[in-house]
């Protein structure tokens, strides 16, 4: 989903009042991947707003919702295992879980928490910090007797927008890009 306003938005006509929801689950999402961005630069010990200025078209940010129908006896995975090539993925999912996240060599779940998101660094950072920060692979199986419900939303760069180590986190420290 694009920001509101935008003509890129697709929404469902059922429920009728669907999308006022989405667009101000957008909006809420978008706001709380910036804080984040923002504790993260400071964390990082970039200057102030760098990534805030590096990362500033809110034009290609994606809200999705999925419905995981429940597994079935020939097939189980609702999402093969992957990483996602954003910023950051915020992700709401509901008490059917079924969310995995690679973790030496092992699939962890990742339980849900009411209320809770759970934000994956994505690939941008994971290039920016030299591997300081790791995207983690991860995938969805589907719950065996109950369709699985999700909001993950896609805080990205601009599609043209070259990414590569920053040099505080190799040139700088006389570290080889990852």
């Amino acid at each position: 989903m694009c920001p509101p306003g935008t003509t890129a938005n697709v929404f469902p006509t059922n429920p009728s009042n669907i999308r006022p929801i989405m667009e101000e689950l957008f909006t809420k999402f978008s706001e709380t991947c910036q804080l984040l961005e923002s504790i993260l630069n400071d964390c990082l010990g970039l200057p102030p707003n760098f990534l805030k200025d590096y990362n500033n078209d809110r034009c290609m940010d994606i809200l999705l919702s999925y419905r995981y129908f429940p597994a079935t006896e020939s097939e189980d995975n609702g999402a093969t295992f992957h990483q996602d090539p954003t910023v950051l993925s915020p992700v709401f999912q509901d008490d059917a879980g079924g969310l995995e996240i690679l973790i030496n060599g092992e699939w962890i779940l990742v339980a849900p928490i009411k209320g809770a998101l759970v934000y994956h660094i994505c690939d941008v950072l994971q290039v920016l910090t030299n591997n300081k920060f790791v995207s983690p692979f991860h995938q969805v199986v589907r719950p065996k007797g109950k369709s699985r419900y999700v909001f993950v939303f896609f805080y990205n760069l601009s599609g043209e927008k070259w990414v590569e180590p920053l040099p505080q986190f190799s040139k700088d420290i006389e570290e080889l890009p990852k």
